[in-house]
């Protein structure tokens, strides 16, 4: 949604992806006019919410919002019903690598992040499905994989190996077994 005169109207995905930097998005989103109309910063405890948002808060949160989304559409995002994308996470890390106060500091990921940190403390997360983890290529692999060994396994030769296997297993444990027939007998 954008605000123009303090209207709400929707946005269609084509703005977010025919621009080719977030801060041409936000150019579009803010009619000249608004930008141009605070010359100097209003003061954020006395000025208007409006304002307040169009100065402080769309400046920042828009771009970002733009490049959610341009993540979001390289991770494939609006093709699969689940994703390993958590846009949550990816615009916590843009907004903290944005902040004007960390101007000089270098590039910090999502799980290095202070209060991450201290909030997964007390609020682990449950591990990513492997479902979601791999790309197709890694998942078509194991899945041949697991067919291939099947086919294998299914081959009378294969099948005559397994049982002289099982065989000499169980043959090798004769000793240990007779020792625990004879423990048993005894505490009779």
């Amino acid at each position: 949604v954008s605000l123009e005169a303090g209207i709400l109207q929707p946005l269609h995905m084509e703005q977010f992806y025919s621009a080719p930097a977030a801060d041409t998005v936000v150019q579009q989103l803010l009619p000249l006019s608004e930008a141009a109309a605070f010359p100097e910063p209003p003061d954020p405890k006395t000025c208007s919410p409006q304002e307040y948002l169009e100065y402080y808060i769309f400046p920042v949160l828009l771009p970002g919002m733009a490049e959610l989304l341009h993540q979001a559409k390289k991770e494939k995002c609006f093709e699969r019903k689940r994703t390993k994308f958590i846009a949550c996470d990816f615009l916590t890390e843009w907004l903290y690598n944005k902040n004007p106060k960390r101007k000089d500091e270098s590039f910090t990921e999502f799980f290095s992040i202070p209060f991450v940190n201290d909030w997964l403390k007390d609020h682990p997360r449950p591990p990513i499905p492997l479902s979601l983890l791999l790309s197709e290529e890694e998942a078509s692999i194991v899945i041949q994989s697991f067919w291939r060994g099947y086919r294998v396994r299914c081959d009378s030769e294969i099948q005559e190996l397994r049982q002289w296997q099982k065989q000499l297993r169980e043959d090798k444990n004769i000793i240990k077994r007779v020792e625990e027939f004879w423990t048993k007998q005894e505490a009779k």
